[in-house]
């Protein structure tokens, strides 16, 4: 893989800044920011029951960022320019972090969110080379 970021990559982490723009998908990242803060899936059953808004809103931003990472991880997004604006990610990580082991049981899937795990867990080692001691700090912050 480049290690160098090329105009490529610019314009594709331009579009989806672009993209979390876009009204709905803004709405979902407001609801979760704010509200979404469960660890089980008993939790996640009674704040996002299936067919509720809660729970688009929770498949809309958890997806567009395992869409992301699927970038990261196919070789089409330079790594490290992402993780430069991308920050946004490793707050929906923590979020779901704890949930989403009991979800890949639960469907019998262990590859579910699996680019989301990937990428941030990279994310998290570079986070810990560029800023020592800082990522715990902000996983307190972000889990409460």
């Amino acid at each position: 893989m480049d290690l160098h970021p090329t105009y490529d990559d610019v314009n594709l982490v331009l579009r989806l800044y672009e993209m979390r723009r876009e009204t709905r998908l803004r709405q979902a990242r407001e609801w979760f920011a704010h509200s979404f803060k469960v660890r089980t899936l008993d939790e996640m059953e009674s704040l996002c029951p299936y067919g509720s808004d809660e729970n688009a809103y929770f498949r809309m931003v958890v997806s567009y960022w395992e869409m992301v990472a699927s970038f990261v991880t196919a070789g089409v997004l330079n790594e490290k320019l992402f993780f430069q604006s991308g920050r946004e990610m490793l707050f929906v990580w923590e979020r779901v972090r704890d949930l989403v082991p009991l979800m890949r049981e639960a469907r019998k899937d262990p590859g579910y969110f699996q680019n989301l795990e990937t990428v941030t867990k990279s994310f998290i080692n570079w986070l810990e080379q560029t800023s020592p001691g800082s990522y715990d700090p902000f996983s307190q912050r972000v889990r409460g």
